[in-house]
């Protein structure tokens, strides 16, 4: 058996988490001599001294929370002997004032990716095909799995074709001012560097989105200014001219097959890593988030940014009780304002719904150790590393720089998800401790486990185990960049994430705060 191990995040923090497997019982003596009250489980928290009621709880050398009784040392500290403490004000933060040292540039990496007509770079080569209206959904899911069986074999240099489904489109309020959120995140989500510029869509014909307003002319760059911009690639399935269900399938297949020879014509060449565009999310998490794995990812955003690449972390509740330690950050004033403009907007669209922050820890985050969102917020953004913060993206709003940006979203898994993709994002890295089988069909997936335990149990889900950062087995920075290296392989293809093994994948889900009509 393991003798007892303990992780303190800072020295004046007054808490410790226990990270051995199946926790520790009552009874055991610490490496400090600190006997243990009470039997406190993997990933939860123990008082290294004794509480007062209303003394502040540290962690990260943040308070976290203040006793709502007397907790004698060697306790297990959890949620219910926490009050947490208020939000963060908005008004008078540090704004541009942390100054790091430039980091040298990380020059030499490459992989092999898919060139665009407009610049970008595809770490995969799909064929998406865009729907206006969740109504057609059913016909083009049967028509995609046709498309697969029949087609795609015959076009080896395409690795899949996804129907962009959604729950939008029709009976909403689509004039209204925040409906801008969804249209634009469909619209960009279509301009993913992983589809490669090509662009079919199927409609239904009497929905509210018609293709015309959901991708206008011009949305796709024109590399020749003599060149006009292509018609839309429709299939309507109203229109006249398909009798009968299989008629429409038809006209599918056929639209898809002129879009598959153009894409099967494409080849690999070698690129520099700064055209990875990569989002990192977490989802699942635990108390390890923060000690293991995400840090290992902030390790690698940090080895991303100085090799000239785009990574987006995200997340507004996971990162509003941090914000200060953002905003600190930003290359700028203005840059800085933005984020702040984003934090407001979230609150205000959180209180219109009556709900409150403290909602967002779920009953598996209370279950890995973590107490409340104040605690789950220090350990969300270290994913972030110690870069500069150079740019801020409102939701469904795409990339126009390099470096780390914050792209605002909902901490739902799959918006936030959904709202990278449209971003511009080709790959994704996704965090857990308590175990989650998220994936995207639209994006090769890197997960993360931040446990051993999980990373065994799982074995042919999660990719990379940082839980070997609790076992002292490794390091941060040893776990970043063997995290590093997996990606420029995942983007060239040599190697595929078990998620796209298995073909996991989820829906994505739309952002829509505009109301229903």
């Amino acid at each position: 058996m393991r003798p007892p191990l303990l992780i303190t995040m800072h020295g004046h923090d007054n808490v410790a988490i226990v990270a051995n497997d199946g926790g520790l019982p009552a009874g055991t003596v610490l490496p400090s001599g600190l006997t243990l009250v009470d039997k406190v489980p993997q990933g939860h928290k123990v008082a290294l001294v004794d509480l007062k009621a209303g003394d502040e709880v540290r962690r990260y050398d943040v308070p976290i929370g203040r006793a709502a009784k007397d907790i004698p040392a060697g306790s297990w500290v959890h949620e219910r002997l926490l009050q947490m403490p208020e939000a963060r004000s908005l008004d008078g933060l540090p704004k541009a004032t942390v100054k790091p040292a430039p980091a040298g540039p990380l020059t030499g990496y490459t992989f092999e990716g898919y060139r665009n007509a407009d610049g970008s770079v595809g770490t995969r080569n799909i064929l998406a095909i865009t729907t206006t209206v969740q109504c057609v959904a059913g016909v083009l899911d049967f028509a995609v799995k046709r498309i697969k069986a029949e087609l795609l074999p015959k076009y080896p240099n395409v690795d899949d074709v996804v129907g962009l489904e959604h729950s939008y489109g029709c009976g909403v309020a689509i004039d209204a001012p925040d409906a801008v959120i969804p249209i634009r995140t469909l619209r960009n989500i279509s301009r993913n560097p992983n589809f490669g510029g090509e662009v079919m869509v199927v409609s239904l014909g009497c929905e509210k989105l018609q293709p015309e307003r959901l991708l206008p002319p011009g949305t796709f760059a024109i590399v020749d200014e003599r060149q006009e911009p292509e018609p839309l690639d429709v299939v309507c399935l109203q229109d006249e001219a398909h009798i009968g269900f299989m008629s429409m399938i038809d006209d599918i297949m056929a639209t898809a097959e002129r879009h598959l020879q153009k894409l099967n014509a494409r080849q690999r060449e070698t690129v520099p890593a700064s055209e990875l565009v990569v989002g990192v999310q977490c989802g699942g998490s635990d108390a390890f988030s923060g000690v293991t794995a995400n840090p290992a990812v902030g390790f690698c955003t940090d080895l991303l940014v100085r090799a000239g690449a785009t990574v987006m972390f995200s997340e507004n509740t996971e990162v509003r009780d941090g914000i200060a330690q953002l905003t600190a950050r930003a290359t700028t004033p203005e840059v800085a304002d933005a984020m702040i403009r984003e934090m407001a907007w979230y609150d205000a669209y959180l209180k219109r719904g009556s709900v409150d922050r403290s909602a967002n820890t779920t009953p598996g985050n209370k279950a890995g150790g973590l107490s409340n969102i104040v605690e789950k917020a220090m350990g969300s953004i270290v994913k972030s590393g110690s870069a500069p913060i150079s740019g801020v993206l409102s939701p469904g709003e795409k990339l126009q720089q390099k470096g780390l940006v914050y792209a605002a979203t909902p901490a739902s898994d799959f918006i936030c998800g959904t709202l990278q993709l449209a971003a511009g994002m080709n790959l994704h890295v996704f965090t857990t401790g308590r175990g989650t089988p998220y994936g995207l069909a639209e994006c090769p997936v890197i997960k993360v486990a931040t446990r051993s335990e999980l990373a065994r149990r799982w074995h042919d889900l999660m990719d990379v185990n940082a839980g070997r950062i609790a076992d002292g087995e490794a390091t941060i920075e040893d776990v970043g960049w063997e995290l590093f290296r997996l990606m420029l392989d995942v983007a060239s293809g040599r190697k595929r994430t078990w998620a796209e093994q298995w073909k996991l994948h989820n829906a994505l889900v739309l952002f829509n705060p505009a109301p229903v009509t």
